[in-house]
């Protein structure tokens, strides 16, 4: 690879972490053809951009990136995927899907709207990550539970009410 084509390479992937919120950084060595294409066949489905890169590439592109990607860049030995995706769990859950049938791919870490995952004991917690649509959706719910108790009551209230005068004008 020329000198040219790499600096192209790197722009590439300081764009791809720029603008990414959900990096998800996994080690797929090991897996046979027919499972590597099975796992490209689930990331298109899920929406999840999978791609294979160098690791000194890598490591130059989220130097040049305006992102703090903290302890990140250890985790670079070896193969390294990217997965990035714009639901915060829909990788692990892929991950772990996945391994249901192997023991592959391993998450290295994870970069998620400025918070850092790192290791493959972290794939439990970001599997129940809700995205920050979903926890706006829970504190709607949860604001909205108290003012819907409140109106039920008064409108049963009311109807009680009448039932009582309505009683009473009746005898």
């Amino acid at each position: 690879m020329t000198r040219e084509e790499k600096s192209q390479v790197i722009e590439a992937l300081t764009t791809k972490l720029t603008d990414g919120k959900v990096i998800y950084f996994a080690d797929i060595s090991g897996l046979n053809a027919l499972q590597t294409t099975n796992l490209r066949r689930a990331c298109f489905k899920a929406n999840i951009k999978l791609a294979v890169v160098k690791n000194t590439l890598l490591n130059k592109a989220m130097d040049k990136s305006d992102k703090d990607f903290g302890d990140l860049p250890s985790v670079l030995i070896g193969n390294t995927s990217l997965m990035i995706s714009e639901s915060s769990s829909a990788p692990a859950k892929l991950i772990k899907d996945f391994r249901k049938k192997a023991l592959i791919p391993l998450l290295k870490g994870a970069y998620i709207e400025e918070a850092i995952y790192i290791g493959d004991n972290e794939l439990e917690s970001l599997v129940n990550i809700k995205s920050k649509e979903q926890v706006i959706g829970d504190i709607i719910t949860l604001l909205q539970s108290p003012a819907k108790n409140v109106i039920s009551a008064l409108q049963s209230g009311g109807n009680k009410l009448s039932g009582i005068l309505t009683t009473l004008s009746e005898k």
